[in-house]
């Protein structure tokens, strides 16, 4: 049998009770978590980040490039044309962060069309942008040692501006990178809402994934609410394929986070895997 998944919590949507980052993580290990990821951590202490992760033994195992400006409803910088400075100043502030806290992998934000444009007469030129950022990108990070991602956002429900949509364009734009180390993260969430189809999608894709988020469809609930998608059948499917990284938990829960943990308790009663509560 192959070996089970194992679960990061996303800290910057569960433990929302808890309001600091260094909290949280501790919040995650209690709760069974032997990892996490995190959205934007550059407000936190760095140093209570680093030592809340020693303390309980947990990863990082992923965050995101900066966002750029949030008060003018900017989400990253990587497809914006002629923002190629701030996104490699951002970039640096992201692998800084990363090494010290020994996270491996970083989230490279494509960004929205810029407000006022239209997509479509600014498509091409975003697309050589961000595929120019991203082979700057993939230089700096293999120095690190830090495998890069791009992540496929829903416009039909999330992000209506998001410039990355759907797996099929993620493919595409990175094969036109060529990079070993940026991969695509896929976030069954929206790949089920953009292009559904997901079995197929999977298996398609597989080669090119270096990261997987979950979240019910279509409330972005815990993976056992009510919804489309069946988390049971989709982590066999992915144990099958041989994955061998980190579910990021990715989701807004309906109440208390540690209370809506059932799923994660049924998955590692049938298939095992590592349970660090307390």
């Amino acid at each position: 049998m192959p070996p089970p998944l194992r679960f990061a919590a996303n800290i910057s949507w569960l433990f929302q009770d808890v309001p600091d980052l260094p909290g949280r993580i501790s919040a995650a290990a209690r709760a069974g978590f032997p990892a996490v990821e995190v959205a934007w951590p550059y407000a936190a202490d760095l140093g209570g980040m680093k030592a809340a992760l020693k303390e309980n033994n947990m990863e990082l195992v992923l965050m995101n490039t900066p966002a750029g400006d949030a008060t003018a409803g900017e989400l990253g910088l990587g497809a914006l044309p002629g923002r190629q400075d701030e996104f490699r100043a951002g970039l640096q502030q992201a692998v800084t962060w990363a090494r010290e806290l020994d996270c491996t992998r970083i989230h490279i934000m494509a960004g929205r069309v810029p407000a006022g444009m239209d997509r479509a007469s600014i498509e091409k030129e975003m697309e050589e942008t961000f595929i120019e950022n991203l082979r700057y990108a993939a230089n700096m990070l293999h120095e690190a040692g830090i495998v890069g991602l791009i992540e496929p956002i829903n416009c039909r429900i999330s992000e209506p501006l998001y410039f990355l949509n759907t797996p099929q364009q993620g493919a595409s734009i990175l094969q036109k990178v060529g990079r070993p180390n940026v991969k695509m993260q896929m976030d069954l969430f929206h790949w089920q809402i953009m292009d559904g189809n997901l079995t197929e999608n999977i298996k398609t894709y597989f080669p090119s994934i270096g990261h997987v988020q979950v979240a019910q469809v279509p409330h972005r609930n815990e993976p056992d609410s009510p919804g489309e998608l069946n988390f049971m059948y989709l982590y066999e499917l992915l144990q099958e394929l041989g994955y061998q990284g980190y579910i990021g938990c990715e989701y807004r829960p309906r109440g208390d986070t540690a209370a809506g943990l059932g799923w994660m308790k049924t998955y590692r009663r049938k298939y095992g895997g590592q349970d660090t509560a307390v």
